[in-house]
This record gives C-alpha cells, structure tokens and sequence, in this order.
C-alpha cells in the first residue's frame, strides 16, 4: 500500500465499491428528473397536477413509468448511495491513520469542502440537494468511528425508526390533516411553481432558497437526519462486516438479492394500498411506510446483484463502465444538476412542466449516455474527476496531481 500523504490512487481502488457508487449514481436520476422537471409535490404524491397540465398525466404509460420508478428506483438508489457515502467515512479515516496522519482533522476539512459545494448547490442551482444534508450527518458520524458492526448496525436501526415512528403518530393522532397542505397544495401554487421555473434565475430564487432552507433546518432535523444517519450506519456497519468491499461469499450477496425480491413485493403492496383509499391524505402516511422499509431491503437486492456481478467481470465493460462513474460521482451528480436545469428551467430550454414522464425518461437516457461517455474519455487521461480533484485540494490544503502518469 502507499505510503502518500495524498489520496487513494485509482490502482487501490476496490473495484466494486465504484460500480456499485456508479450504479447507485445513474440510479438517482430516474427519481431527481420527477422533481426537475415538476413541481416539488410530485414526489410526494403522483397525482398532483394543476388541471390541463401535461405533466399530470398519470394514466397509461406515464402510469407504468411512474410505477416502475417508484416500485425500483424511488428512495432504492439514494439509500445505496448514502450506504456508500457512510462506508467511505470509515473508508478514509482508516487510510489516513494508515499513513500517520490526523485523520479526523482532514475529515472535518473535507466535510466542511462538501457541505460548502453542498450550500452553492442547493442554493445557486437546485433546492433537492443532498450534500449539504450528508456533510452535517457526517460531522456527527465520525464520533461512531471506532465502533463495531453490531452497535453501528443497532444504532442505524434506532435511526430508521424515528421518521416511521413520527409519521405513524402523526396518522394516528392528527390523520390525514397532518400532511394535507404539501399532499394536495392548491392548483394556483402549482401553477405558480411552474410559471417560476419556466422564468429566469433569478425568478427560480423565491422557490429555490425558501425551500432549501427548510431542508436543511425543520426537515433535516425532523426527517433527513435520522434516515441519512440510520442508512450510513448500517453502511458503516456493512463495511465493517466486509458485504459493501466484496469480501463475503456468493451466498450473502445471493441473499441480498432474495431480501430485494421480498422488498419489491412490500413497495408494489403499497401502490395497491393508497390506490385502494383513492389517494388519500388519510391514508398517505401509512402508505408511505411500504415504501420507507421496502426501499431498504430493495437497495440491499442492488447491492447484492452488482457485487456479484462486479466479482464475475472485475474487468467486463459493464463493471468498468459503472466504475468510471463511479469514480467521477461528485463531479456527475453536480452535472446531473447542470444538464437536467439547462433543459428544463427558463435559463434554459424551459420545459418545466410540460414533459411527460414517460418523455422524462428519454431525457434520464440522454444524459446517461453524456455522463458515461464523458466519465470514461475523463479518466483515460486523468485520476479523478474535475469536481473530486477540487475536493481533495482543498482537502489536503496543497494541488494534488490531476494528470495519469505517462
């Protein structure tokens, strides 16, 4: 192993953990487009849509499209990507005490560089950030580092209960009355929103900073928190146990898979809830729940099947492929943002609201095949992607090497 100050060169990377990052990365998009391309109550519930606009339609293919994202990618790929982000704490951590160095004073360093990229993000481009959220719940999870699997498994645990626990309460005590406003907002807000972003940059702002500002408070500490926290943990805790580096036999990860199998079962038996109470606020809340656990055991399915995909074909184009992009994560969710704004905002193309979700999806291609061709050419001449070498610089407080050696 190296003995550099600097970071990991790519030769030391683990192959499958960056395919997995990878495929995780490509993933989130298929959800992100929703909130894009429509007005922020979309992701909560599918149905809403102010009369006329072509983006409500939910019947037909724009139904199976939006089925299909919710019942395989919403809050699946997230959950794998924020598992990764936990297991790349303990990840640096140990390779910085391994060559002498402070490693918790770099990882302060290196969060506050992210929760930084995290803050021009949410506020300059895009209000769903989510770096800001994984650099605060960072700064409380190093503390955990020295911890074993099992307590960072049980803690992760406790975690996840919070969110399910409150909403449950909440249903119980309140009903439908509690989520009712952001479940059915009135169609002038909706058409607001979208006569927003179909404006200028600047028009964007009234919508974009109110609602990143509340992310990163109320809904930080009453939600994101306890579910980006619990799902590092258990991340940590999977790395611990070797599951997240390859390390374990085929039949862990051939479990992983089968548990996925069950939680798709648990996701679709939730669309077939809520449709049977008619969409209901009453009923939102405890529909949500199918989704919170089944998104868990869905994302363990994914990291089941690359892992031993990535174990098989360590160098087949499709493990290479999702590794590239893997290896350029933060500069590909940044252009996520950039490429997916210029087409849909009014500093753009302005199409907010006027795609279908099944056209939504044409465009989720279109930009992976941007990102993946751009991921491979960047990294055939260069170590790490133009946003990451950022990051390790200001990390490390001296320019790192940029180019391959020759």
């Amino acid at each position: 192993m190296t003995r550099d100050a600097g970071p990991t060169p790519p030769s030391e990377r683990i192959v499958s953990l960056d395919a997995l990052r990878g495929f995780a990365l490509l993933g989130i998009l298929l959800i992100n487009v929703w909130v894009f391309a429509m007005p922020e109550a979309s992701l909560l519930n599918p149905t809403v849509y102010a009369d006329g606009a072509v983006y409500g339609e939910f019947t037909g293919a724009n139904y199976w499209a939006w089925f299909a994202g919710h019942v395989f990618a919403q809050s699946k790929l997230i959950t794998l990507f924020s598992a990764l982000f936990g297991a790349g704490i303990l990840l640096f951590v140990e390779s910085k005490e391994e060559k002498g160095q402070d490693a918790v004073r770099l990882h302060y360093r290196r969060t506050a560089v992210l929760i930084a990229i995290g803050l021009l993000h949410a506020y300059l481009l895009w209000y769903g950030d989510i770096l800001v959220a994984y650099g605060f719940t960072a700064l409380f999870l190093i503390a955990l580092r020295d911890s074993g699997a099992k307590q960072l498994a049980a803690l992760g645990g406790l975690f996840l209960l919070f969110v399910p626990a409150t909403e449950l309460f909440a249903a119980v005590s309140i009903g439908g009355d509690a989520i009712a406003s952001q479940w059915a907002p009135s169609e002038a807000a909706l058409r607001q929103e979208v006569a927003t972003y179909r404006g200028g940059w600047l028009e964007q702002l009234d919508h974009r900073v109110d609602s990143s500002f509340q992310r990163q408070t109320t809904g930080f500490i009453g939600s994101s928190f306890w579910r980006v926290g619990g799902v590092m943990l258990l991340g940590m805790a999977l790395y611990r146990w070797g599951v997240l580096t390859g390390e374990r036999s085929a039949r862990v990860y051939k479990g992983l898979v089968a548990g996925g199998v069950v939680g798709v079962g648990v996701v679709v038996a939730g669309v077939a809830y809520i449709e049977a109470n008619d969409w209901s606020a009453a009923a939102a809340l405890y529909w949500r729940q199918f989704n919170y656990w089944g998104s868990l055991l869905v994302a363990g399915g994914y990291l089941g099947l690359v892992t031993l995909y990535a174990k098989r074909r360590p160098d087949g184009p499709v493990t290479r492929t999702f590794a590239a992009v893997g290896r350029t994560a933060f500069t590909n969710y940044l252009l996520q943002t950039v490429l997916a704004t210029s087409i849909f905002y009014g500093h753009g193309l302005g199409l907010f609201g006027s795609v279908t979700r099944v056209e939504q999806y044409g465009i989720v291609l279109a930009i992976w095949v941007v990102q993946v061709v751009l991921s491979v050419l960047w990294l055939n001449y260069y170590r790490f992607g133009p946003v990451e070498w950022v990051w390790r610089t200001l990390t490390y407080g001296e320019r790192q090497p940029l180019r391959n050696p020759e």
